[in-house]
């Protein structure tokens, strides 16, 4: 059964849901609302922290804190005291044209955040690493960056186009932190011009690797969510009651809740009228658990 988090109020585009493995509770970001939230399951608390910049993504840090990747650039945050502290490393793009995206930590510890070129009218967005003070453009040629996840075993890379309806694979070299070998992992049909929603599948979105190398996948405007196998076939597909479903992470205790954020920003008012759960963050329960979530570290050891 699908339900969505209970008291708490709806996100304009809800993104970057981090089940924080530490804290045990649910860490997520309203990109255009600019504010970090975080829901507390088992006290059913939930709050909220605003931001001067659109927040795109969030990491659990070893040294305490979030990472968060602001349009502004990357920096430390401390939920308890509300302290945001800019990090090291210039900005790579013009923030009037873009802005960081979807983003997560490798098993190294190494933050991995791309971009999204919101002119939308060339592939200008890239793939950066970030460690020890310093970003590294790794990987470029797309519009918008989405769906970072890593196989299991941490040797495959995942990274999607939302634009170009692509998921993408790399080999991943966990060492060192590089990347080769990109190529199709799975690629969706455009819509075309004239053609209604109702028999659009959506684009591919934010994603979460499950413990058997399950690829959920968030299929924005497609009003479903999707599992790939490590081939890139569809195993399973969960119809969902909003049209468009953000980015999936796996939860709770035994990493079997799914959490899944949505949006709700420039949707036509019809369309909000019968889904009115949409911007909030829906949860279901699975059978494979999901990976626990990688934690970013400042400096390398």
């Amino acid at each position: 059964m699908i339900s969505a988090l209970p008291g708490v109020p709806a996100s304009l585009l809800g993104e970057s849901p981090l089940w924080h493995p530490a804290e045990q509770v649910l860490y997520w970001c309203d990109i255009p609302g600019r504010t970090l939230n975080r829901f507390d399951p088992r006290r059913g608390d939930h709050r909220l922290w605003p931001f001067d910049s659109e927040p795109g993504c969030c990491a659990p840090l070893m040294e305490g804190g979030l990472l968060i990747a602001l349009r502004s650039g990357l920096v430390r945050f401390d939920p308890a005291t509300g302290g945001a502290t800019p990090l090291p490393g210039k900005l790579p793009y013009d923030p009037k044209r873009e802005r960081f995206n979807d983003g997560k930590p490798d098993p190294q510890g190494r933050l991995w955040v791309g971009t999204i070129y919101e002119p939308r009218d060339s592939a200008a967005a890239a793939l950066y690493r970030y460690a020890d003070g310093k970003l590294d453009r790794m990987a470029d040629g797309i519009t918008v960056s989405n769906g970072l996840a890593w196989s299991p075993d941490a040797r495959t890379l995942y990274w999607a186009d939302t634009q170009a309806h692509t998921v993408f694979a790399f080999d991943f070299e966990r060492a060192g932190g590089a990347i080769s070998n990109q190529r199709v992992f799975a690629q969706f049909p455009v819509k075309a011009v004239d053609q209604d929603l109702a028999s659009y599948g959506g684009r591919p979105d934010g994603a979460a690797v499950d413990a058997e190398g399950g690829y959920w996948v968030a299929m924005f405007e497609g009003a479903r969510l999707l599992r790939l196998g490590p081939d890139g076939s569809v195993t399973r597909e969960v119809a969902l009651p909003v049209r468009c479903p953000t980015m999936p992470c796996f939860g709770g205790p035994d990493l079997k809740t799914l959490y899944l954020t949505t949006a709700r920003e420039k949707r036509p008012a019809d369309e909000l009228a019968r889904e009115p759960l949409a911007g909030c963050v829906l949860q279901l329960r699975v059978e494979v658990p999901g990976l626990p979530a990688n934690v970013a570290r400042l400096q390398s050891t």
